[in-house]
């Protein structure tokens, strides 16, 4: 099975296009979306349809998600989040508020291979940085591959004869990432919509369980209409600038 994943798209349209675009031509059999579908970005009800018609097999939801909809309050959030997660709010129409509130509670099983999170398998909200955070993660989990999101940084994490390995993201992986047989792993394909890792370029994955392998891609995408969307909504300088550099 090769599944499309798909992880912090953040209303981020044009990103999400694209990365649509060049995985039709990979090739994939069903979709996963790890959350943030919304939050930041400019159009929160054309991704949504977007989402909704690619008929996920298994979507959960992302914090941006909870306070969009009106599930949580902004009350952990930065003063420029907490803006555009008001915005978006208001923006969204009500079926797409409804939508997003019935997105289930992260982790989720997919098959005998894959899980997978929002934060982590411990709680859906934790931040996984580094090898002492995924530590537990990996003891947390309860399949092979557990997928992540929310730290927009695409970076994996390998469990192998009781060693946790880190290996970076998919600019220093030489080819796809083999799974073998005896390790567990935690990967983070990187954000569709505002990646932070100093790489403006959309990212996605593509994971075969048959072929035991994840394929990262990174795409340039036409980031400037994105820009241009923000500022005509009247949105934080900062989240039009940050898409240029990937920060």
């Amino acid at each position: 099975m090769r599944y499309l994943v798909l992880t912090d798209i953040h209303a981020n349209l044009e990103a999400l296009e694209v990365c649509l675009d060049h995985a039709r031509a990979q090739g994939y059999d069903r979709t996963l979306v790890l959350g943030d579908l919304v939050g930041y970005g400019p159009d929160p009800n054309e991704v949504i349809e977007r989402i909704k018609a690619l008929s996920p097999v298994a979507m959960i939801r992302g914090n941006h998600d909870k306070v969009a909809c009106g599930l949580e309050q902004p009350e952990g959030f930065n003063a420029v989040a907490r803006r555009a997660a008001i915005w978006t709010f208001e923006i969204l129409t009500s079926a797409h508020r409804n939508w997003l509130a019935a997105l289930p509670k992260g982790p989720a099983i997919v098959d005998e291979v894959i899980q997978i999170c929002h934060g982590s398998p411990f709680d859906e909200d934790a931040y996984i940085f580094d090898e002492l955070d995924a530590v537990r993660a990996l003891k947390m989990s309860q399949r092979p591959l557990c997928l992540f999101g929310h730290t927009h940084y695409p970076v994996t994490f390998a469990l192998t004869e009781g060693r946790v390995d880190t290996i970076g993201g998919p600019n220093s992986i030489d080819g796809p990432l083999m799974l073998m047989d005896h390790a567990k792993y935690l990967l983070n394909p990187g954000a569709v919509g505002q990646p932070r890792d100093g790489d403006p370029r959309a990212a996605y994955a593509i994971a075969d369980t048959t072929a035991k392998r994840v394929d990262l891609f990174r795409l340039e995408y036409p980031f400037e209409a994105t820009q241009a969307k923000l500022v005509k909504a009247g949105l934080p300088d900062v989240l039009a600038q940050r898409l240029a550099v990937g920060r």
